[in-house]
């Protein structure tokens, strides 16, 4: 009898082993996959990329990447994935999935495994690798606790269209040549003209005046360094209607760039002769692939924004810089005092709110400002925001913008209290920038008028390699930008 009970138990727990088994294998094909996952660019762009179309014929499957490589959080990982997709797959409308956003960098990172990508690819150092590609690895090895293989392979396991790198030599053709800057002799809006180049852009007259800077302390998601409120007085000046554009950044590029020099090269200057010598080639796409044209040119660096000025001020005979964050704040608000510059409260415009995730949110919002709940993941051209009540377009969202100052999270508390401070510029000294304006991807709390950031340059240049890194462009943050202003003194 006792070896009859042996036998049934051994011989259920091995029917239960295949049994296990075969469920493990059939519900990790790849059809397995896609019979949840539905929408067609998952498999087509898969089946366009590396992973699947190679010289070597070597496939990576759905749960190579998508799942830990082995063990226990291999079973842990592929139920809650499971479940996970399941409940989209029942309850979710799969018209409304949003391919651009999943495909992003910080999506992909909660869905990708680092372990996974280093159990395929265990030499990092395989004969054939390109000079670049030895220096990524390295730096990624050194860096192991900080980076990520998503962090410069994004593309890898589903197919990207192939991004356009800048060029010194791509100017349009049979399109007018500009001779001369435009003549300004009154304090009235004008379009702009660069010398030498097919490039124009509108710049908006902002007569001075004094404003609240800040907000009060009862305003939905107010942080600490948004107060005291103060009063400040700006004198007149002119702002670009938008965010500098790449055709406007691509002139300074072809006008000033010299192809194949290096950092090394220039570490030494941060002088005059490298402003106009100009930026060096980017270390991968600064567009992200997403097109140049008439949208913010973005990724490049602080230093580089300045430098852009610097030419620009040089071509034109004005005087062009960034603004100072009191500008910059003072025009943003355009006479106004509310959150954002029109009417509404950020509760209104909230996506992440339970209460809008069942009503709805506020779409009023969505004409003048592009933050994350109506941006899928990208910027968009300025032509296709409304103003603010200055003529200034996408003021908030969009890109986030630079400052001229120094950052200090006490700024304002160090303007006097009973008085009005006339053109604040802020700390003297500091380590970081001000950033204003918020971003695409931004929530409704970060594109309030008094939002304040900062630039983070260690963690805006984890990626690039380079020794030294680059000067112009940061190889980790695609959603700053900037607006330049121009000195109305200047050009009376």
């Amino acid at each position: 009898m006792n070896k009859l009970k042996l036998f049934v138990s051994f011989a259920f727990g091995l029917i239960f082993i295949i049994s296990f088994q075969a469920g493990l294998d059939v519900t990790s094909t790849d059809d397995f996959c896609q019979s949840c996952h539905v929408h067609p660019q998952a498999d087509l762009s898969w089946k366009q990329g590396a992973h699947f179309d190679n010289a070597s014929g070597t496939i990576a499957h759905c749960v190579d990447c998508h799942l830990p490589p082995e063990g226990m959080a291999y079973l842990t990982e592929k139920v809650k994935t499971g479940s996970r997709d399941l409940f989209s797959y029942w309850f979710k409308d799969e018209s409304e999935f949003d391919w651009q956003q999943a495909s992003s960098r910080e999506a992909a990172m909660g869905h990708v495994y680092e372990a996974s990508c280093l159990n395929c690819h265990q030499n990092l150092f395989s004969r054939g690798l390109s000079k670049k590609g030895q220096d990524a690895h390295l730096h990624y090895s050194r860096k192991k606790d900080e980076l990520r293989c998503l962090n410069c392979h994004l593309e890898v396991g589903h197919f990207s269209p192939k991004k356009t790198e800048l060029t010194i030599n791509d100017r349009s053709k049979n399109t007018e040549i500009f001779q001369q800057a435009t003549r300004v002799d009154s304090f009235v809006n004008y379009t702009e003209k660069i010398p030498a180049t097919s490039v124009s852009f509108e710049m908006i007259a902002i007569p001075g005046g004094e404003f609240t800077i800040g907000s009060p302390e009862n305003e939905a998601f107010r942080k600490e360094n948004e107060g005291p409120q103060r009063q400040v007085k700006v004198d007149s000046f002119w702002m670009g209607q938008a965010e500098v554009t790449w055709d406007e950044y691509d002139a300074f590029y072809r006008a000033t760039a010299t192809a194949g020099r290096s950092e090394d090269q220039i570490s030494d200057g941060m002088s005059g002769i490298d402003a106009i010598s100009g930026p060096t080639p980017a270390y991968g796409d600064p567009s992200q692939g997403w097109g140049r044209g008439q949208r913010p040119a973005i990724t490049m660096s602080f230093y580089a924004a300045e430098k852009y000025c610097e030419w620009l001020s040089q071509n034109t005979g004005k005087k062009y810089r960034l603004p100072t964050e009191a500008e910059w704040e003072f025009a943003c608000r355009a006479g106004t005092a509310w959150p954002y510059f029109i009417p509404g409260q950020p509760a209104d415009f909230n996506a992440q709110s339970w209460m809008n995730k069942i009503f709805g949110t506020d779409t009023t919002i969505y004409s003048y400002i592009f933050y994350a709940a109506n941006s899928r993941m990208r910027s968009v051209a300025s032509d296709n925001m409304k103003p603010n009540d200055f003529g200034l377009k996408n003021m908030l969202g969009n890109v986030k913008e630079f400052c001229s100052d120094w950052y200090a999270a006490e700024t304002y508390a160090t303007y006097p209290e009973n008085s009005v401070i006339s053109n604040p510029a802020g700390p003297a000294t500091g380590t970081e920038h001000v950033v204003r304006g918020g971003s695409f991807k931004s929530g409704a709390g970060q594109v309030r008028a008094a939002s304040r950031e900062r630039t983070h340059y260690d963690q805006w240049m984890r990626t690039d390699p380079q020794l030294p890194k680059s000067l112009w462009w940061y190889s980790d943050n695609s959603e700053v930008g900037f607006r330049v202003v121009c000195e109305y003194y200047s050009s009376k």
